[in-house]
C-alpha cells in the first residue's frame, strides 16, 4: 500500500489525500446532522445569503467538506480516464462547487420543513377555545386555554384582561398575543353551528310552503 502510493504523481497524491481524508470528515459532518448534532459548531464558517427571508447557506463547514470530498474523487476518476491535468483540475473544482450547492440546498429546504412544523402563536388570533385551568381577572394569574392551533388541539397559556376571572369550562376567544407567546383572551359565546334538527326544521317549512300552493 505504501510503495503503491508512493510511486504516484504528486497530482494524484493531493487528490487521494483530499478524497480519503474529506470523506471520512463528511461521514461524522453527515451522521451528526441527521441525528440532532450542528456541525457547523465545528468552525465558524457559514456566511449567510438572504433568500426569502431565509438564511441559505452556501459556504458554510457541511458544504467545504462536501465540496473537497467530490473534488478529491473527481480527480481521481478524472485522472483514471486520462485526462490532462488542467482539465482534470477544471471539472474537479466544478464538481465540488455543484455538490456545495445540492448540500446547501438540501439543508436549506430541511431547514424549512422544520420551520413549517413550528407553532406560531400569532395563528392562535381569533381562535374560539375553553379555558382549562382558571384564569385570574385583570392579568392577575395565569390560567391555560384549550384552542385548535394550525389544526392541532392545543393546551397553551392565557391571561386575560377581563375584570372577572375565567373559569374552567368557560367559552373564550382569543384577542391578542404577547411577544413571548401569552394568549390573551376574553369571555366569548361558543359559534352557532348548523345541526340536523335545524337542517330538518328547514326542510319541514319548504315542504310547507310547497302545500300552501
Amino acid at each position: 500500500m505504501t510503495e503503491w502510493f508512493s510511486n504516484l504523481e504528486f497530482l494524484s497524491k493531493m487528490y487521494w489525500l483530499v478524497a480519503i481524508i474529506g470523506s471520512l470528515i463528511f461521514t461524522i459532518v453527515m451522521v451528526m446532522a441527521f441525528t440532532g448534532g450542528d456541525a457547523d459548531e465545528i468552525g465558524d464558517l457559514d456566511s449567510d445569503i438572504d433568500a426569502d427571508g431565509a438564511g441559505f447557506q452556501f459556504i458554510s463547514f457541511k458544504n467545504l467538506v462536501g465540496f473537497f470530498t467530490i473534488f478529491g474523487w473527481s480527480g481521481i476518476a478524472c485522472l483514471d480516464a486520462g485526462l490532462s491535468k488542467p482539465m482534470t483540475i477544471i471539472i474537479s473544482v466544478i464538481s465540488g462547487l455543484l455538490m456545495m450547492v445540492i448540500m446547501a440546498a438540501l439543508f436549506y429546504f430541511i431547514s424549512k420543513l422544520s420551520d413549517s412544523g413550528t407553532l406560531n402563536y400569532k395563528n392562535a388570533l381569533d381562535a374560539v377555545g375553553e379555558v382549562y385551568l382558571t384564569i385570574g381577572a385583570d392579568r392577575s394569574r395565569m390560567g391555560k386555554v384549550s384552542v385548535s392551533v394550525q389544526g392541532t388541539m392545543r393546551t397553551l397559556d392565557a391571561l386575560t384582561d377581563s375584570f372577572t376571572e375565567l373559569k374552567t369550562g368557560t367559552i373564550i376567544k382569543v384577542v391578542d398575543v404577547t411577544s413571548n407567546g401569552i394568549l390573551i383572551v376574553d369571555h366569548t359565546k361558543k359559534p352557532i353551528e348548523p345541526t340536523i334538527i335545524q337542517n330538518d326544521s328547514v326542510l319541514n317549512i319548504d315542504a310547507q310552503k310547497k302545500l300552501s300552493k
